[in-house]
């Protein structure tokens, strides 16, 4: 079997010295490769350091997360061309989007810092349609927002995916139809997220991807634990399930879609 952990974040890992076990674990489960998510300046120099230490297992964004957006944001932004032009090549732009999960209860605060989400995202849209590379959305909140603005902005959306999908299959058709995609989670392993496996039914498999967000939302029977991407096998043996397909013809499908979304 072979994977590809298609939204990971592996700054923590590598920071406590954890990342050559991790990387152990996850090549043991059938995970031979991961995207490690860039989300703030810290982690954006050392996730080029780790691509160049692990080439062909890592790869790597570049981008400011919204609950990273603050009156500051444009200057950590501004970091963003050159390390395109001097540091490896990131395979997407994200992650970005909109987040009003994480507002401050305060409304004229939130109002400014939603604003600044969407300023940050607009730019982030720019980029990559100028790097002619795909970008990684999150949205938690604003789904049908970030629909709005994309299509505002003209990009591509065959090289749009939604991280971390937890919508219904209706919003899924408006992503669909665009031509976006979702990938999934281990959130789809709880029985609680039964919207989520219809969603990714409603999409199908042609645009499937699947994903840790490590070292957070961690599948069944790890749920409550940190996250990390060995645990890749666990959500996708549920969608395969799902999908009632082999566990290896699903890992095939979903390694196919990730390298053509990525370019890999």
């Amino acid at each position: 079997m072979h994977l590809i952990d298609s939204h990971t974040h592996l700054d923590r890992f590598a920071r406590a010295g954890e990342l050559p076990s991790i990387l152990q674990r996850a090549r043991d489960a059938g995970v031979r490769s991961m995207i490690t998510i860039g989300t703030e300046p810290d982690d954006w120099v050392l996730y080029g350091e780790l691509v160049q230490a692990h080439p062909g297992v890592i790869h790597h964004t570049l981008g400011l997360h919204p609950c990273s957006v603050d009156a500051d944001w444009e200057r950590a932004f501004g970091q963003l061309p050159g390390l395109l032009a001097s540091g490896p090549r990131p395979v997407a732009i994200g992650e970005t989007g909109l987040d009003r999960f994480h507002l401050p209860k305060d409304a004229d605060e939130a109002a400014r810092l939603f604003e600044a989400q969407r300023s940050s995202f607009r730019a982030h849209l720019e980029l990559a349609s100028s790097e002619s590379l795909p970008i990684v959305v999150h949205s938690r909140g604003a789904t049908s927002e970030c629909i709005e603005m994309i299509d505002a902005s003209n990009f591509d959306w065959t090289r749009v995916v939604f991280h971390c999908w937890v919508d219904d299959p209706p919003m899924m058709r408006e992503v669909n139809w665009r031509g976006g995609r979702g990938s999934f989670t281990g959130i789809a392993t709880y029985k609680s997220a039964e919207n989520v496996r219809q969603a990714a039914l409603e999409q199908g498999l042609d645009r499937l991807m699947v994903e840790t967000d490590a070292p957070y939302l961690s599948p069944e029977p790890h749920r409550g634990k940190r996250n990390e991407p060995a645990f890749l096998a666990q959500t996708a043996a549920v969608l395969a399930r799902t999908f009632a397909l082999e566990l290896d013809a699903f890992a095939d499908i979903a390694t196919r879609n990730t390298r053509a979304f990525f370019g890999l």
